[in-house]
């Protein structure tokens, strides 16, 4: 099956196809909001008007103009539209990875160094031993230790 791609979309038709939406979910929930309790209704209105209200002392459009900031994308670095928040949005964004990165490092040092001792141990015993180090290569004793391990 052949895949389509379509052409990108200028923003002024993302603005309309985001706005068409934005409609498409009001009606819905006003159609939902029809079969709600007086008490639940009038507790949604209120808080709708306090959401309204707040959003205009921002300085933001409110939800009903359908107007956004950013083209809806994930913003890397706090960066959207125009819009440059502080260094901490920066700074918090990167400090994840910095983690993820020491732990990654750290735990392959560790798992190194682990690798390391147990070689050590392995050498000083073969070291520490009567048996010269030729008689571990040597196929009769490989055979002599498996029976001699099995009695």
């Amino acid at each position: 099956m052949k895949q389509r791609t379509l052409p990108p979309l200028s923003q002024a038709r993302l603005d309309a196809l985001q706005a068409r939406f934005a409609l498409r979910i009001t009606s819905q929930l006003t159609h939902q909001t029809e079969h709600l309790p007086q008490d639940v209704s009038e507790r949604l209105r209120f808080a709708r008007e306090q959401a309204l209200a707040k959003a205009r002392r921002a300085g933001t459009a409110p939800a009903t103009e359908a107007h956004h900031a950013g083209g809806g994308t994930l913003a890397l670095f706090g960066w959207r539209g125009g819009d440059h928040t502080g260094w901490w949005v920066k700074f918090g964004s990167i400090v994840p990875l910095v983690a993820l990165v020491a732990g990654l490092v750290l735990i392959d040092n560790w798992h190194g160094s682990n690798q390391i001792s147990a070689a050590a141990e392995i050498d000083s015993a073969l070291l520490a031993d009567d048996l010269p180090p030729a008689a571990y290569s040597d196929a009769g004793f490989v055979e002599y230790l498996k029976t001699a391990n099995n009695d």
